[in-house]
């Protein structure tokens, strides 16, 4: 009764002072979940109990699909993993269990496959590699131990070989001391 009560008096789309009504109306939450506004949806599913939320993976809005991947249990972000919207992707990434991880190393999206790089646990590291994306093979770069790192030092891009460079042992690092950039050499 109070939110229709507020939306007589505001605008639907006032999302900050529909935020501040769920803060203080925790159990209205819930009731608000069905809502025709996906913005309302959104923002109640924020507050709403977790046990409410398995219904709100499969939203329509993947507005409504972001604050549910960050709360929900891990047995729902399965479902998730593969969302169409890489925003939720990235959510999921950032939450999924260790076990689950290698499920998102080909992502279509870099920033999902970046994130994987960074969480990935140091010996599975390996199969990134060869990744498409620059971003990606900095952080394995930075992050994959020897000898694993040994593979990296004829990465196509200067920035990847420096980062190796940087974090070879020294006996090792004549391997790099004829690159063709000279930012490696150095």
């Amino acid at each position: 009764r109070g939110l229709r009560r507020y939306f007589r008096q505001h605008s639907p789309v006032d999302a900050p002072r529909i935020d501040r009504f769920f803060r203080h109306n925790k159990p209205l939450a819930n009731d608000y979940l069905p809502h025709p506004y996906f913005e309302v949806r959104a923002i109640a599913a924020r507050h709403a109990d977790l046990f409410r939320l398995a219904r709100m993976v499969d939203d329509v809005d993947e507005t409504v699909r972001l604050p549910v991947a960050l709360r929900v249990p891990q047995r729902l972000l399965a479902r998730l993993r593969d969302d169409g919207h890489r925003e939720v992707r990235i959510r999921v990434a950032l939450r999924i269990d260790l076990a689950s991880l290698p499920g998102l190393l080909h992502d279509d999206d870099y920033q999902v496959r970046a994130i994987v790089a960074q969480r990935l646990p140091e010996q599975l590291l390996g199969m990134m590699v060869h990744d498409t994306d620059l971003q990606v093979r900095l952080i394995v770069a930075a992050r994959l131990p020897m000898p694993g790192l040994w593979r990296m030092t004829a990465d196509r891009a200067p920035e990847v070989r420096r980062v190796v460079a940087q974090r070879l042992p020294a006996p090792l690092l004549a391997v790099l001391a004829d690159d063709a950039d000279w930012t490696v050499r150095w």
